[in-house]
């Protein structure tokens, strides 16, 4: 049995929206035989991002959310802190700038300078300090069901995207059980993790009870983001890093990868498994809704 695309996005507090303005671009080529395409590609805008009247970074990015962009980058950054008093998110379309004003003045002069190239895709940026804290972080340990993770996979797999539309994305949705309640998609999976980031700290959504699902490779940068929002659950279609993994074993994260049809690896947090589900019973995924890092 192959899984069909569902237009139920009824579960999701955010799903994508393929079809909206400025994400996409036609274009038109040749295919392989010279004959005439036409194929939708994804939009890259830049984004640069303020804090106070300090611009930290330009971001490659889609275009949409850049509010949530803006402060979940910060925040996962280090920048704003859980207690920070946040009285204003100002989003200049024109300029393509987002300003995050705070209640007390900030200053990173010497953060911005320890800035290290990682990676990720859309030249992400990890700062030299990003692991301050980290070794403080103890995550909850909830127990995580196998019977979750396949509905999670099949479900967010089924879920009409910007992926499915024009390709050349990541996409991450923030779970509970087997809920997915957020979905964001961006050209960097940093991005998307940021968003969804932003979300949280906008809303006040707990983490504790949350499993954070990606599409893109599990490595340093994105088990450190995960365990400093407080998310105990990492999941993926593609795999890992031998520093995520060390890292995810350090903080208590459970680590799951290479989700794909009834096959998946737990690297960290195997004893939090629940194994209630019989893999022989999960559906066969259709090709065309595997993502290129599924394939390997």
């Amino acid at each position: 049995m192959q899984l069909a695309i569902s237009d139920d996005l009824s579960d999701y507090i955010i799903a994508p929206d393929p079809g909206a303005a400025r994400l996409t671009r036609a274009v038109e080529g040749l295919d392989q035989t010279g004959a005439p395409a036409r194929i939708s590609v994804v939009e890259e805008r830049p984004l640069t991002i303020f804090l106070n009247s300090q611009e930290i970074v330009t971001a490659m990015t889609i275009g949409d959310y850049p509010e949530y962009l803006a402060l979940g980058f910060l925040r996962n950054q280090g920048m704003l802190k859980p207690d920070e008093e946040i009285t204003g998110v100002d989003y200049d379309e024109d300029l393509e700038t987002v300003v995050v004003r705070t209640a007390v003045e900030t200053s990173h002069e010497e953060k911005l300078k320890k800035k290290t190239r990682t990676s990720g895709c859309a030249v992400g940026t990890v700062f030299g300090d990003m692991m301050e804290g980290l070794e403080e972080v103890r995550l909850p340990q909830v127990e995580v069901r196998t019977s979750w993770l396949y509905d999670l996979a099949a479900r967010i797999n089924r879920t009409p995207s910007l992926y499915l539309e024009a390709g050349a994305i990541h996409g991450t949705v923030l779970c509970r059980e087997s809920r997915p309640l957020v979905y964001m998609e961006d050209v960097g999976r940093h991005n998307a993790v940021d968003k969804i980031a932003g979300w949280m700290l906008s809303t006040g959504e707990g983490a504790e009870d949350k499993i954070l699902y990606t599409t893109g490779r599990l490595t340093s940068e994105m088990v450190i983001k995960t365990a400093m929002m407080g998310i105990p659950v990492l999941a993926s279609r593609s795999g890992f890093t031998a520093w995520g993994v060390e890292i995810a074993r350090q903080v208590g994260l459970t680590l799951i990868g290479r989700m794909r049809g009834q096959r998946f690896v737990c690297l960290s947090g195997a004893e939090r498994l629940v194994w209630d589900a019989d893999p022989d019973s999960v559906p066969v995924e259709d090709r065309k809704h595997r993502r290129k890092s599924a394939e390997g």
